[in-house]
């Protein structure tokens, strides 16, 4: 039944067929469980190549190709893909990886913060606030997405087994990257947001439509914390590795 609504985002179908599914030009068989989704730059093809990871399928696009990865890691396979930036087009690629096997993901990548922040702090997500639009696609309308349970206790026993500081949080999910405006982003900090990225509420509303769990965590980039003085800092380079890493190692201890 569809959901109607002034309002074309708003409006919901959950019971009709898709025409085009997610997997209907997939090829490679089915896919690991476990799947880390990244949001790291150069750092996933380099650590792939060095550790002989299989290129699986590349799903082709006009714009870029983008090459999934099949890691052999302690005697279990795990799925690697670098995702393209917001919420529509990484959905897009997930929901494929989904559809062909890949049920427990863990997406790792960098956020703005809102609140004083220092930069490469680690974040786990809780709660994201859906202002993008993808998810409204996948899950009808909510202010809110809460994040699985499972994955998130996965992440803070890593985290702490290592002595990793790391806070929760609530995350601001947007598309408009260049429509975080003053006053907007004093009023997200105010209900409770502190830190601000482009993908976390699609993905994790997409893994709830297809049935699978869903935790990201995030290192802190660039600072908006001062409405009046951005300061990109230096992005969170220095975090890629490191959150690669961290990723994998959640994965194999996610039981």
């Amino acid at each position: 039944m569809i959901t109607r609504n002034e309002i074309p985002i708003l409006e919901y179908d959950d019971s009709s067929p898709e025409v085009i599914p997610p997997d209907h030009d997939w090829t490679a068989g089915k896919l690991p469980e476990k799947c880390l989704f990244a949001f790291l730059g150069d750092v996933v093809h380099e650590y792939a190549a060095k550790h002989d990871a299989k290129v699986v399928q590349t799903l082709i696009t006009v714009s870029y190709d983008i090459k999934i990865y099949v890691l052999h890691e302690d005697s279990e396979d795990i799925c690697l893909v670098q995702s393209p930036i917001g919420a529509a087009a990484s959905s897009q690629v997930l929901d494929t990886l989904v559809s062909c096997g890949c049920k427990k993901v863990i997406a790792a990548g960098s956020c703005g913060v809102l609140a004083d922040l220092a930069e490469n702090a680690f974040i786990v997500p809780v709660k994201a606030l859906r202002a993008e639009g993808t998810s409204y696609h996948y899950l009808p309308a909510s202010r809110y997405i809460e994040l699985d349970e499972e994955p998130v206790q996965v992440m803070r026993e890593t985290f702490q087994k290592h002595s990793l500081p790391f806070v929760t949080c609530t995350t601001w999910s947007t598309d408009g990257f260049f429509r975080e405006t003053k006053d907007i982003v004093r009023y997200r900090l105010e209900e409770g947001c502190s830190v601000v990225e482009m993908e976390c509420a699609a993905l994790a509303a997409c893994c709830r439509k297809r049935g699978a769990k869903f935790g990201q965590f995030l290192f802190t980039a660039d600072s908006l914390a001062n409405v009046h003085e951005y300061d990109v800092r230096d992005f969170g380079t220095k975090s890629h590795e490191k959150a690669l890493l961290l990723g994998l190692e959640i994965l194999r201890n996610y039981r």
